[in-house]
């Protein structure tokens, strides 16, 4: 049977009765909704709009079921049609002589299937074409369009799947998944393509208290579809239908299962009796195969049940999805939209409809003005909602897990282990945390993969707006800051720095800015076997810019303490960094003065000894600071003072390793002074501390490494300068030490072109400028330019060393280093090739 037959057949009794004939229009809906097409895609093809499709099919629909004096819908109006055409012997007569004098076509095959699928255009409707064939009025069946199946892209691998638990004995497969992603459509599509004889479909009622008793059901199906009447008894009925279903292949779809569930994944008391009939169809010795397509897990422990958990479409599908329609797509817009909405098939048609009607097709145009707002489309909120709601009904306790889980931002931190998830059940005994969880997973409202869980950017954009509203938005981020802190017990890679700071976007977001503070000073042991703030050890790591952003949140909003001390101190590292060298110098004096203020307040006691400590330590390592930030400044006389200056108040004290670091620094300022004497024995002395075996394990003086590499550079000594940059680079790369291990390639490069070992110099040099652009290092990567611009000089190449003192020297003006620029201005390279 097909639709050609069928539509022939229809043609010759409908003016009988009405009057009437079917419209062009009317003859496609009814074509494609037998061949399981959806009115977007018909309106698509016909060029008119789905409102007007629907009103159209509703008038259809209305007419069948007065000619053929039975109800007759879009959903059943294939199953119904096939089984009046086969009671009615005279009709068969009529279906055959139809099909061999008008040259019926056969349905066409799904064109779209998956990746590597090629897709024709839409076929054009000619209405000038019309004529009258064996008694056909409007458009011959030859004129009558085949639409490309774009309702079933991208899901070859899934019907693949479905084949394969078939041919290992699955009788009952449940096709589990969130709304919109296709599970209804690739369960038509999969029993319409595989060869039944049959196919019995069951669309539960969206309602509890609408569900159709199974009773009902299986009578129907046996008077209908079988021409056989029921039994007294539902058993007995039962075993007819079983009967049945040894002698035929049949498919059987049972439609949104979900409603007929309870909170265990159970089917609810009053239709108890579906686990008879499902108990039937799982039976090995049946010819049938049934699809089940549900949000939640079926949970039957008695019945034989194969589960399958469908995907969400891949970007290429989307890709073919949109093109196919038209619209203009550039593919990062794509990229973003589809990870937005997790390639789900229901997302893909609502935005493909808003597109085209309100943004001419412009897919990069739609994202700009929506892209703050993934829920915009007001179908796509439904879809959200309707589930949630569903949730909430069923499962309190789900539910507000699940808008607590609102709370987190799946963004550095993708996922979230179940740790994560427990610790929003703070008010729930612990024996049921792990139930809770599986409620959201079995309704397909939180993914997980390998333990570790996330929230559709959909169904989490929901579950945040009404956690915001409820009276537990603050607790809820305490609680999750607070699961990040303790789950961060030391910092090894960047995802342990970046998940440490994951607790500070939950308190900026309830404005509790002191502890956002103290998320960034909780000091933990890190890669350099270090104690450090958690801020520190960031921009060691090159994550410059989310902690300057963090720092300047809250030194902005929160009172003068002694926090606020370190946080300028750490704020004035990352201002030089960037190249923000009297802004850095700012921050650095700002802590000197708060930490001496603070230091005169306190009575000499035992019990301030430690705070004692903590404000000189500020001290001293803000004078060490602002003095490097002088070298870079090239303001080398007032370096050295600073670095004097930090000896004389930290040597021999408790702070005596800052006078250690202090005289690496004040040997490679003397260098540069050519003081070589006093440098020298700065420099071996500070070489005989690093070269200690524990020293060189720890890796923690590895910043000053490179500087007493680069003071043995300036002194002539290669050799233990190469020993220093390799001890360095070594720990840089294992610890992620962005800024060292740029800064010590930069130096290796002059090595080599020491040693006119010119290529290799030049591999270094654009490596150390790649990381330096990459962390946004500015006086580090004007220095890289400069050091880049002398190899190209010796190496006699004009045009590249030109090129390079210029941008040497536009970054060194942007710095405000104006000796720097007088440094390379005069040099005479530089000046003999200002005359070229």
């Amino acid at each position: 049977m097909n639709a050609e037959a069928a539509l022939a057949w229809l043609e010759t009794i409908i003016p009988a009765h009405t009057g009437e004939r079917l419209s062009d229009l009317q003859k496609v809906i009814l074509q494609q909704v037998w061949l399981g097409r959806k009115y977007l895609d018909i309106a698509h093809a016909y060029g008119c709009t789905e409102g007007h499709v629907k009103d159209v099919g509703s008038h259809l629909w209305k007419l069948l079921s007065q000619v053929l004096r039975q109800k007759i819908t879009k959903s059943n109006c294939r199953a119904t049609l096939e089984r009046v055409l086969r009671k009615t012997t005279a009709i068969s007569g009529l279906i055959d002589y139809s099909a061999s004098n008008l040259c019926l076509t056969s349905p066409p095959t799904p064109l779209l299937q998956g990746e590597g699928s090629k897709i024709p255009p839409f076929p054009v409707f000619d209405t000038l074409r019309e004529r009258r064939e064996g008694g056909l009025g409007g458009l011959s069946l030859q004129t009558i369009p085949t639409l490309e199946d774009t309702n079933f892209i991208g899901r070859q691998d899934a019907i693949a799947h479905l084949n394969a638990l078939v041919n290992q004995g699955a009788k009952v497969i449940v096709i589990q998944g969130e709304g919109g992603l296709g599970k209804t459509t690739l369960a038509q599509q999969y029993l319409q393509t595989q060869g039944f004889d049959l196919v019995l479909e069951l669309l539960m009622a969206k309602e509890a208290q609408n569900i159709t008793s199974v009773e009902r059901v299986v009578e129907e199906w046996l008077k209908q579809d079988f021409g056989e009447e029921p039994g007294m008894e539902f058993g007995v009925t039962l075993g007819r239908l079983k009967r049945q279903l040894h002698n035929r292949r049949i498919g059987v779809l049972i439609d949104n299962l979900e409603p007929a569930l309870d909170q265990q994944g159970r089917l609810i008391s009053p239709h108890r009796s579906y686990v008879e009939l499902l108990r039937v169809l799982a039976d090995v010795r049946v010819q049938s195969v049934t699809l089940i397509t549900s949000r939640d897990r079926l949970c039957e422990s008695g019945l034989n049940i194969h589960h399958y958990r469908l995907p969400s479409l891949d970007e290429s599908a989307w890709l073919t999805f949109f093109s196919h329609r038209g619209l203009t797509i550039d593919s990062p817009t794509l990229q973003q939209i589809h990870r937005t909405y997790g390639g789900n098939a229901k997302a893909m048609g609502i935005l493909c409809g808003a597109i085209q009607e309100d943004f001419g097709g412009n897919l990069a145009l739609y994202w700009q003005e929506n892209h703050a707002d993934p829920l915009a489309a007001t179908d796509l909120k439904n879809l959200a909602v309707s589930q949630i709601n569903r949730l909430q009904n069923l499962d309190p306790q789900a539910y507000r897990l699940l808008c607590r889980l609102g709370c987190y931002r799946y963004q550095d931190i993708p996922k979230i282990p179940s740790t994560g998830l427990c610790c929003l059940l703070w008010d729930v005994p612990k024996t049921e945390h792990r139930q809770i969880i599986a409620s959201l997973r079995n309704r397909s409202l939180i993914e997980c993969e390998q333990g570790e869980y996330w929230l559709h950017p959909v169904i989490r954009s929901e579950a945040i707006a009404r956690l915001r509203i409820s009276d537990e938005w603050e607790i809820t981020n305490h609680k999750a800051a607070e699961f990040w802190t303790d789950s961060v017990t030391q910092i090894a890679t960047f995802k342990d720095a970046l998940q440490a700071l994951e607790a500070y976007y939950h308190y900026i977001e309830i404005n509790a800015f002191e502890l956002a503070g103290k998320v960034i000073l909780k000091s933990r042991n890190n890669q350099w076997q270090q104690f450090l703030p958690l801020g520190s050890t960031l921009y060691r790591m090159g994550l410059i810019q989310p902690i300057l952003m963090a720092i300047n949140q809250v030194v902005n909003n929160i009172e003068p303490d002694q926090s606020i001390i370190e946080l300028y101190n750490i704020l004035g590292d990352l201002y030089w960094i960037t190249g923000k060298i009297s802004q850095a110098i700012a921050c650095q004096e700002k802590t000197i003065n708060l930490a001496t203020q603070a230091l005169k307040s306190l009575v000499p006691q035992p019990e301030n000894k430690h705070q004692v400590y903590y404000l000189r330590m500020l001290e001293v390592d803000s004078l060490l600071s602002i003095g490097l930030y002088k070298i870079d400044l090239w303001e080398l006389e007032e370096a050295a003072q600073l670095f004097q200056q930090v000896i004389y108040l930290a040597q021999n004290t408790d702070h005596h390793r800052w006078a250690e670091k202090a005289s690496v620094c004040l040997a490679l300022v003397n260098s540069y002074l050519a003081l070589y004497d006093s440098s020298h024995a700065l420099a071996d002395v500070a070489y005989q501390n690093i070269t200690n075996e524990k020293l060189v394990k720890t890796g923690r003086l590895a910043y000053f490494m490179q500087i007493l590499g680069q003071t043995y550079i300036n002194l002539g000594d290669f050799t233990r300068a190469t020993a220093m940059f390799e001890q360095a680079l070594t720990f840089a790369e294992a610890s992620h030490y962005m800024q060292v291990k740029a800064k010590t390639l930069n130096s290796l490069a002059e090595i080599h072109r020491q040693h006119q070992d010119y290529q290799l110099a030049l591999t270094h040099h654009q490596e150390a400028i790649e990381l330096l652009e990459k962390i946004g290092a500015k006086c580090d990567l004007a220095e890289a330019y400069f050091q880049l611009a002398l190899t190209y000089e010796k190496m006699s190449t004009s045009n590249e060393c030109k090129i390079n003192f210029s941008r040497a020297i536009q970054l060194f003006t942007e710095i405000k280093a104006p000796k720097q620029v007088a440094k390379i201005s005069q040099s005479t390279s530089w000046l003999t090739i200002g005359k070229t």
